[in-house]
């Protein structure tokens, strides 16, 4: 059936945006270089613009409006929010999902680790001093509240 394979083909972004309404991810550049669009698939930072559907078919895909746990914010939004690292908002939700995926996968990310893996992450209006502040702050909370969690 051709609307299948063209529908496989079709970038994630716009079937999240289009068809599930799942608008947090931007469409940014459309080159998967901005990072407006990044999303989560198993937990990895991807860019929905230039990502296949199909690729991502039996996958957990989770968008900024599936990452907090209910009303309790993501402690990476919660940092986010505390350290005013957003203006226009355009780069936030790329920016907030690289910094998951990366705290997922290193808690412990030095200032180095973390800026290196927003370097694909653009954000025209410069606030990248109070991103990377709340990047930082994020990982801590999470770092104290697995200690916690670890003791109980």
């Amino acid at each position: 059936f051709p609307y299948t394979t063209l529908f496989r083909s079709r970038p994630l972004l716009f079937v999240l945006r289009n068809e599930l309404d799942y608008t947090g991810a931007k469409f940014g550049c459309g080159e998967g270089q901005c990072g407006a669009c990044t999303v989560l698939i198993d937990g990895a930072a991807h860019r929905s613009c230039v990502t296949p559907t199909g690729s991502a078919v039996g996958k957990e895909i989770t968008t900024i409006e599936g990452l907090a746990d209910g009303d309790k914010l993501h402690p990476v939004q919660e940092a986010f929010i505390e350290c005013d690292a957003m203006q226009c908002g355009y780069c936030t939700t790329g920016m907030i999902l690289s910094s998951v995926a990366l705290l997922r996968k290193n808690p412990s990310a030095s200032e180095a680790q973390i800026k290196q893996a927003l370097e694909g992450n653009i954000c025209r209006c410069g606030t990248y001093n109070r991103i990377l502040a709340a990047v930082q702050r994020a990982r801590q909370t999470m770092l104290s509240e697995a200690r916690e969690n670890h003791r109980a």
